[in-house]
């Protein structure tokens, strides 16, 4: 049974390797042939206009080289980029573009202003470097890698024989697991372990053939790994060690370094961290007993190469040739000899999967040298990688979380007919509890933002350990508590603000300048609040937006990661900003529906997760619902508009059209707030600490109204939104001037009032903090006006500020401004402020005569009458906008999107009242954006449909071909009539 499932299993590999070397192979000619050095870059894997920072010699006589950005810009940064350490690279001169490659080496370590690459050194060749020179560093590819996946597959065919011949049986199903052992009498290396690592670890080394360790993010996978490593070593076993990455195999010779194990780490130095170079192969040699014997015979075998060259008696030269050949081969044999020493020595081996290969060092070990693999981090592996170290035990630990990112692939096809399928992933479907233990305690995050991810993706099982379960940001040192810094769940929602996304030229990839600017914000009060920028991330699915958010971030916090979700696995930060960048009408996600890529993104952080997304977009997607539903429910949620102010009213309601911001703003959630001057550019963040600070004096108590206490406004839950639309229309239909909605809202159904009431065309107000919030909704027609004390003068407030005054029309001051600049009178206030201590305000003087024919009812009365002052602005508020037009707008009217401006139906149209331009521009805006056309919008689309084009050519054919028959005949009747 197994025999045949082997066949079809390697065969099955062999030819999805194949297709995904191909999928590469066509990928790096494309680029070669049809991609330019810009286009490489914006790619991911092309390095443009580097210069030299520094040069030395490394570990074995490398020649290691640091290459930075050139020197154009204040603090230049990398762009986005796919490399990562053990890349191999190509070396070329940036200036000749068809030039060959100068060298290529091994990429060791890449940052966001930094990239350091190792070259190898001989005899044959010397590379010089200019420090003034420009560079450019490309990708190439490994083909390595596949020669050794392949290798592999081939030997798991001799399935029958070798050490893990009844490993296989059990991974492919021939047999069941043995039964285990009694560990009972365990005593442990680290006493700190949780419960579920000590049963994961007993477990382990109670089964003779296959245990898989599950790691959920925080859990302590590593931990227990290395446990179960120094058990296998104390009980004499021999351990070799794997895992797919560099930077995962040094992580484990870093942990079991720490118990004073000795372990030897095999692969090429430029590939190793600093910390662990101590143990690699190469350096173990070189100050081993033998080194210096070594040392000696490649000096004597230099001294008789030079003798041989300045000889000509040929006797002599062949004398000298055997010569070299003895050392030469006395030479490899002590060589393999202190290598064999080494490894037989070591406890644990060390290596990256395909590092493990026959072909390497490993070669000089017997068969049998292994009692067990351990393989880390293996659902990030390809299957066929695995293989490679199976083969040389009898006995595999996997250990990794198949709820993260699934390994990494070109060719699409590949991944779906089941490339992208890990061994782990495999097993743990195939044989369930049986062989899984999964680890329980999360010692990484705060327990609000562990709760997603445990529901959602680990069946609930996980819980939060008690030393970070309530931990915030507020709680490290030197961090104040803030608003910010006191949640641990922060969602803002860009619903219906219009701030939709943007696509890259001639690529895939998206950006959301909207999002980059929310983002940019709340670093900035994280920043203020005293959080360190090295502690905060920024993760983006896509690289375009990497770039934005570099582009507007990076210079001012240089220690600021800003990473793809694929780039972040495997790290953490104290906070992490999500920016998820699709907004559209469509509801379209793109790759946000890959569930496990949204797990790395939130469970990287430790105390603080902030998510800004479009819900209207995002929540199309099931498992994306289930996280703002999450957020919602357990966080705080804020809207685009507590953050910027450029976003126009017409945003608010469902079907108005909606426009790209461009130049932002900044903002707080109360828009008194705003201060003269203090655009994006300058003071936009003191303006939003300005309007937090109004809002916790104007918000703290809720709003004492009747409203607030009727049963009626209870218009929560799944029917919430016919509810408010229920109530505000009663109140709209009622003789009431104001309304109260309760602070028992959560921030949805407070954005649906907001919109519903910018429909009904109402005024709306929010303010309080938190679970404090609540919303005020006033008619727009002023209620009269209590006594004005002396010396002060109410001004018309703008849409949306917070005034326990009812606000006189804009158009009632429009009016009065031509007679106050007659007068010279007109004050240089602000709207919506009360000048306070400047004496009664004159009011405008009377028009010359060439300007007094204005209609008599748009008069202003005299300065002493204020109540007339208040019923001309009434008046004013309920005519027609238009000029020239005193039509009465109270029953009927239309709101104009564009001005904001209330006309008659005569005058409602855009190119009637003025806004012609605007509504061109908005619809050109529009169109190019969803690419539908509208009525009046532009030609419309007359293309046939594919149905009825074939009818008609059909017909056309049977028409050519009667008329050509008729041709045809017409002329046999002439050839015979002569």
């Amino acid at each position: 049974m197994a025999s045949a499932t082997v066949e079809t299993f390697v065969t099955k590999q062999l030819q999805l390797l194949e297709l995904e070397r191909d999928a590469e192979v066509q990928e790096r000619r494309f680029w070669q042939e049809n991609s330019s050095l810009k286009e490489l870059q914006s790619q991911g894997v092309c390095l443009l206009k580097l210069q030299v920072s520094s040069q030395c010699t490394g570990l074995c006589g490398q020649l290691v080289v640091t290459f930075e950005p050139g020197r154009c810009g204040s603090a230049p940064v990398l762009p986005s980029n796919s490399f990562t350490s053990g890349d191999i690279v190509g070396l070329y001169d940036n200036a000749a573009n068809e030039g060959g490659q100068l060298a290529s080496g091994i990429l060791t370590r890449i940052t966001q202003r930094s990239v350091t690459v190792a070259f190898d050194e001989s005899h044959d060749f010397q590379l010089s470097l200019n420090r003034e020179n420009s560079y450019r560093l490309l990708k190439l590819a490994n083909d390595v890698t596949y020669k050794r996946m392949k290798k592999a597959l081939i030997t798991l065919k001799k399935h029958h024989v070798g050490p893990a011949s009844s490993l296989i049986e059990v991974l492919f199903g021939g047999s069941a697991p043995s039964p285990a052992r009694d560990t009972s009498t365990l005593t442990f290396y680290n006493t700190a372990l949780d419960p579920s690592q000590k049963e994961a670890v007993s477990f382990a080394l109670a089964q003779k053939e296959l245990a898989i360790i599950h790691g959920p993010p925080g859990t302590g996978k590593t931990t227990t790994v290395v446990e179960i490593i120094l058990q296998a070593v104390g009980r004499g076993l021999k351990v070799l060690c794997c895992a797919p990455s560099n930077v995962a195999v040094d992580n484990l010779v870093e942990r079991l370094a720490q118990w004073k194990q000795r372990v030897l780490r095999l692969g090429h130095p430029a590939r190793l961290l600093e910390s662990v170079q101590q143990h690699s192969l190469d350096v173990v040699l070189a100050h081993g007993d033998s080194a210096q014997i070594l040392a000696d015979i490649r000096r004597d075998i230099d001294q008789i190469f030079v003798r041989s060259k300045k000889t000509q008696d040929k006797r002599e030269k062949s004398n000298f040739r055997n010569e070299i050949k003895l050392l030469r081969k006395e030479l490899k044999e002590r060589e393999e000899a202190a290598m064999v020493q080494s490894l037989t020595s070591a406890h644990v081996v060390l290596a990256t999967n395909t590092g493990a290969s026959p072909d390497g060092p490993l070669k000089l070990l017997p068969e049998s040298h292994f009692d067990m693999v351990v393989i880390d981090e293996c659902a990030q592996a390809l299957e066929a990688s695995c293989w490679i170290p199976l083969l040389k035990a009898k006995k595999c630990i996997l250990a990794g979380d198949h709820k993260q990112l699934p390994p990494t692939t070109i060719s699409h096809k590949a991944a779906l007919e089941g490339l992208s399928l890990s061994l782990m992933e495999r097993l743990a479907e195939e044989r369930g509890a049986s062989v899984v233990r999964t680890l329980t305690m999360q010692y990484r995050m705060h327990q609000a933002v562990m709760g997603w991810a445990s529901d959602a993706m680990y069946h609930g099982q996980l819980t939060a350990h008690p030393s970070v379960a309530g931990r915030l940001l507020r709680d490290l040192p030197g961090v104040a508590a803030t608003e910010e810094t006191s949640i641990p769940l922060l969602l803002v929602d860009t619903a219906g603000c219009g701030l939709f996304e943007l696509e890259e030229d001639d690529s895939q990839s998206k950006g959301n300048p909207g999002e980059v600017r929310l983002v940019t914000l709340h670093i900035q009060a994280l920043v203020d609040a005293g959080v360190q920028a090295g502690d905060i991330a920024v993760i983006a699915p896509y690289n375009f937006q990497v770039d934005l958010l570099r582009q507007s971030l990076a210079h001012k916090h240089p220690e600021l990661e800003i990473k793809s979700v694929d780039g972040f696995q495997g790290r953490e930060k104290e906070a992490v900003i999500l920016s998820f960048v699709r907004s559209n009408r469509k509801g379209e996600v793109g790759f946000l529906a890959e569930d496990r890529r949204i797990n790395v993104a939130v469970t990287r952080a430790r105390r603080h997760v902030a998510v800004i997304c479009d819900s209207h977009t995002v929540t199309n997607h099931a498992f994306l619902k289930t996280l703002v539903d999450y957020f919602t429910q357990h966080g705080e949620v804020r809207t685009a508009f507590e953050y910027l102010e450029d976003i126009v009213p017409e945003n608010y309601a469902h079907e108005a059209s909606q426009g790209h911001s461009r130049a932002a703003k900044p903002r707080g959630p109360a828009s008194l707030a705003r201060k003269a001057g203090s655009g994006w550019q300058e003071g936009g963040r003191e303006a939003a600490a300005a309007a937090r600070q109004d809002r916790r004096k104007l918000g703290t108590k809720p709003l004492n109204s009747e409203a607030n206490s009727q049963p009626g406004l209870n218009v929560g839950g799944p029917d919430g939104t016919e509810r408010i639309r229920a109530v505000i229309a009663e109140f709209v239909a009622s003789k009431e001037t104001k309304l109260g909605f309760p602070a028992s809202l959560n921030s949805h159904d407070r954005l649906r009032v907001h919109q519903i009431a910018e429909e009904y065309g109402l005024q709306h107000v929010s303010a309080g903090e938190g679970k404090a919030r609540y919303i005020t909704v006033t008619k727009r027609s002023p209620a009269p006006l209590p006594p004005t004390p002396p010396n002060h003068v109410w001004l018309e407030q703008p849409f949306g500020e917070q005034s326990s005054q009812a606000p006189l029309d804009q158009k009632a001051l429009q009016l009065e401004r031509p007679q106050r600049e007659q007068g010279g009178q007109e004050q240089p206030t602000k709207k919506g402020q009360l000048v306070a201590g400047s004496g009664p305000q004159k009011l405008p003087q009377k028009k010359k005569k060439k300007e007094a024919k204005a209609p008599p009812a748009r008069a202003l009365p005299a300065e002493d009458d204020f109540d007339a002052l208040v019923s001309a602005a009434i008046k004013a508020d309920n005519t027609c906008s238009f000029a020239k037009c005193s039509a009465s707008i109270v029953t009927l009217g239309q709101l104009c999107q564009l001005c904001g401006r209330r006309y008659c139906l005569s005058h409602h149209l855009p190119e009637i009242h003025g806004c012609g331009e605007k509504a061109r521009a908005h619809a050109r805006q529009r169109i190019s954006r969803e690419g539908v056309l509208y009525a009046g919008s532009g030609t419309k689309d007359r293309s046939l449909d594919p149905a009825r084009r074939a009818q008609l050519q059909r017909r056309l054919d049977m028409k050519l071909g009667e008329l050509n028959s008729q041709r045809t005949s017409k002329r046999k009747e002439k050839g015979k009539g002569t």
